[in-house]
């Protein structure tokens, strides 16, 4: 699977162990920065890894701060990015599964490595159901990316 990356400064650390697992792996990696640990902001990674995603660059995503939180508010302002902070395995595949969730946003500071990598995991290994009344949510959900 094509995997973007991003994530601000508090991220850098582990973003690095998750690429490098992902190459590992197998996977087709698109790292879009941070590139070191300076001080940058979490805006402007949600914004550059939801462009990628947006534009086909890779099939998933996942973004990287030291909470998750902001990092997740900023990457759903953008029209067809679903991304939400999953610290537990459920989360992680659960809102792929119902939520055709794109984007999996990481709290550098809250989780572990080990426990980083088996949500990546979780979350690459998670098909979207499509059935109802997951369709029928997520085309709510679109409905009001187009209204505001």
């Amino acid at each position: 699977m094509k995997v973007a990356l991003a994530g601000d400064h508090a991220g850098f650390t582990l973003k690095q162990t998750i690429v490098d697992q992902l190459r590992a792996e197998g996977h087709e990696v698109l790292d879009l920065g941070a590139y070191n640990d300076t001080r940058s902001d979490y805006p402007d990674w949600a914004k550059a890894l939801g462009q990628a995603i947006r534009a086909g660059q890779a099939q998933r995503g996942i973004l990287l701060c030291g909470s998750g939180a902001g990092a997740s508010i900023a990457a759903n302002k953008m029209r067809g990015i679903r991304a939400s902070v999953c610290h537990d395995h459920y989360s992680a595949h659960q809102a792929v599964e119902h939520d055709d969730m794109n984007i999996l946003v990481l709290g550098a500071r809250v989780i572990g490595q080990t426990t980083a990598l088996d949500l990546v995991h979780s979350f690459l290994g998670a098909t979207y159901l499509g059935t109802q009344p997951y369709a029928e949510r997520l085309d709510k959900v679109r409905k009001m990316e187009d209204e505001m």
